[in-house]
């Protein structure tokens, strides 16, 4: 790293700690007090600060009422922008926030919710955390808006978000108001799904090619939502006429087919490869609506088919072994 960098990386780490020190830890709801809020000129208010001194000087130089006159009415207008910079962002609350999963590699998201916290509406509200950002627009009196953020997630395991920023530069650009908030949150990052195995079905699975078919002569027990995945075949075309969901026919037959993952079996992978082909399995079984069971070292979660299974076992699969230990 560039030794100009290192110095910036070391001087934001300093202020990053001397900040949270000052402010602590906070919970929500958070209210965006006058005392956390910091203020300095952008580069265009710099600019607009050194021709306002410029025009000053010539004319005093030069005797000239009519240049001081302009000046101190410029003045006026960057000071009136500043105050409302700075108001645009007090008393402004966080009531919610929240966070989703991710896979390695990819993006994982913190949800917030903000109140305008009074009559007086917020606009353009920058919300950023570490290298991603994303502008919340206008939030009106008395009214809340929520904001999505995408975070990177480059590893599998748990990602704390120890701080996000809000920022604004309403109304002409020439400062920047910003805060930091300081909340307990964290992204779980399952591992990358990858790897080209087929399917481990149990013993008692039916006929694959059966399956895929349409289960042949199984038993129709039922409908359930439509999947990615599922067949074409399988939809009820009728009801789907009707204006109804995409349903799918549910056959008896279907929840005999299942699937045993288990870690052990996988030889020749080291530990995240191993894990990397199960979540692509898991995600696999549940698009086609099999029961699967889960067998990693120290954990082991039993057939069935479920939204709520699938979050544990992918989960399991983050969480296991975070040290990096080989098995």
């Amino acid at each position: 790293m560039h030794p100009w960098r290192r110095i910036k990386q070391a001087w934001r780490e300093r202020l990053a700690n001397w900040v949270r020190k000052r402010q602590g830890a906070d919970a929500l709801p958070v209210t965006v007090r006058r005392q956390r809020l910091y203020i300095l000129p952008t580069r265009a208010g710099v600019g607009l600060g050194a021709l306002l001194l410029f025009m000053l000087l010539a004319g005093l130089n030069y005797g000239n009422n009519l240049a001081l006159l302009a000046t101190f009415l410029l003045m006026g207008f960057v000071l009136v922008g500043m105050n409302l910079c700075h108001r645009n962002l007090q008393d402004l609350r966080i009531i919610a926030a929240t966070t989703r999963p991710g896979f390695a590699g990819a993006h994982g998201q913190l949800e917030l919710t903000l109140d305008a916290g009074g009559a007086q509406s917020r606009w353009a509200v920058r919300v950023a955390c570490g290298a991603s950002h994303t502008l919340a627009g206008c939030i009106a009196g008395h009214g809340s808006a929520r904001v999505e953020l995408a975070i990177p997630t480059p590893r599998r395991g748990r990602q704390a978000l120890d701080r996000f920023e809000l920022s604004t530069t309403f109304p002409f650009g020439l400062f920047r108001a910003w805060t930091w908030i300081h909340l307990p949150l964290a992204i779980t990052v399952y591992p990358a799904a990858r790897g080209t195995l087929p399917l481990p079905f149990g013993s008692d699975s039916q006929d694959q090619g059966q399956a895929e078919a349409g289960h042949g002569s199984d038993e129709w027990s039922g409908m359930r939502p439509f999947r990615d995945g599922d067949s074409p075949r399988q939809v009820i075309w009728t009801a789907y006429a009707r204006e109804l969901p995409l349903l799918v026919k549910e056959y008896a037959g279907a929840a005999a087919e299942w699937l045993q993952l288990d870690f052990a079996a996988l030889h020749g992978l080291d530990s995240e490869r191993r894990l990397e082909q199960i979540c692509r399995w898991i995600l696999d079984a549940d698009r086609r609506g099999a029961r699967f069971a889960l067998a990693l070292p120290g954990a082991l979660f039993p057939a069935e088919s479920s939204p709520a299974h699938r979050e544990r076992c992918l989960q399991a699969l983050a969480l296991w072994n975070s040290a990096g230990a080989q098995p």
